[in-house]
């Protein structure tokens, strides 16, 4: 059973633990600014319940909650979305265009997911999936700004990790929210070089052009720092930019060397390799076993979102 684990990191910002597949792994952020409250990514349904005992410890009223602003709407960023609305009775959900059909009616994100993890892991991991009213719900715009009380929040369009991507700009800490758009960076793999950052091209959405373009967009916004939700506070995040541009670049050209039969699993494997590679040259020492255990999950949804983005691209 999980706990509530959260930690302060500034500018009236809370991480918190996400529990998904381990600690570490993913996180949420709860924004507070003259007693309204924004949460950034919700996690899982399992988690919905550690971020209400937080408020509770922070006597923090549910009616303070304002916005609630999923990232996207894959499950370990918005599959307790549903259960927190219910509990936040003022809290108007935030969302990309493309992406609200599946918070009303999140049956097909349901089945889809079930059909990827089978019905126990989905249950385990996501519990279940809870629609959200759409009078609840607010579509955002490109630099649309909500205001947390005074201060406010600008919604940016980042589409290339997904199509109904997002990111957030907060102005007190010059620092955006960037989901998954702007990759994943463990602790465990930090070294004397700094952050280890890895783009995770999930299915079904990949498009590498749009996300080179998004990666780009952030870089010009000039953010002192980034918070991911994969993990943590990520500092001069202009220095990552390039090596986010090579992998992505890298993982095109595997796939796009490899004949149809069998590419998934050749690129999977590739991908392990590829990965088994670059971390010896940013000098983290971790064996391959443990290597796997943070990112082979990782390295996994990049072979599949690249094996569906090459067979949209041999349709066309």
């Amino acid at each position: 059973m999980s706990e509530l684990k959260f930690q302060e990191v500034g500018f009236g910002i809370t991480l918190i633990e996400g529990w998904y597949e381990r600690e570490g792994m993913a996180c949420s952020y709860l924004i507070e600014s003259n007693g309204a409250v924004a949460l950034v990514d919700t996690g899982t349904a399992r988690v919905s319940l550690h971020i209400l005992e937080l408020l509770e410890q922070r006597g923090i009223a549910r009616e303070q909650v304002k916005y609630i602003i999923p990232t996207h709407v894959h499950l370990d960023h918005a599959g307790g979305a549903g259960q927190l609305m219910q509990a936040l009775p003022e809290a108007q959900l935030i969302i990309h265009p493309y992406g609200t059909r599946h918070m009303v009616d999140p049956s097909k994100l349901q089945a889809g997911a079930t059909a990827v993890y089978g019905k126990e892991k989905f249950k385990k991991a996501f519990d279940q999936l809870l629609p959200i009213p759409v009078e609840r719900v607010t579509e955002m715009e490109e630099g649309m700004e909500l205001d947390l009380n005074g201060r406010p929040l600008r919604m940016v369009d980042t589409p290339g990790h997904a199509k109904h991507h997002l990111c957030v700009w907060d102005e007190q800490s010059k620092g955006l929210f960037t989901g998954d758009v702007y990759g994943n960076s463990y602790p465990e793999l930090t070294t004397v070089q700094g952050r280890y950052l890895t783009p995770v091209t999930s299915p079904v959405q990949l498009d590498p052009p749009a996300w080179h373009a998004s990666i780009d967009k952030i870089l010009a916004m000039n953010p002192e720092r980034l918070f991911l939700t994969h993990y943590g506070i990520l500092e001069q995040p202009a220095a990552r930019a390039e090596q986010l541009h090579k992998d992505l670049d890298a993982y095109l050209e595997m796939a796009t060397a490899l004949p149809p039969e069998g590419r998934y699993e050749k690129l999977f494997a590739q991908i392990n390799e590829y990965h088994q590679q670059q971390v010896k040259v940013h000098g983290c020492e971790l064996s391959n076993e443990e290597l796997d255990r943070l990112i082979g999950s990782d390295n996994e949804l990049c072979a599949q979102g690249l094996e569906v983005w090459m067979q949209r691209q041999e349709r066309a």
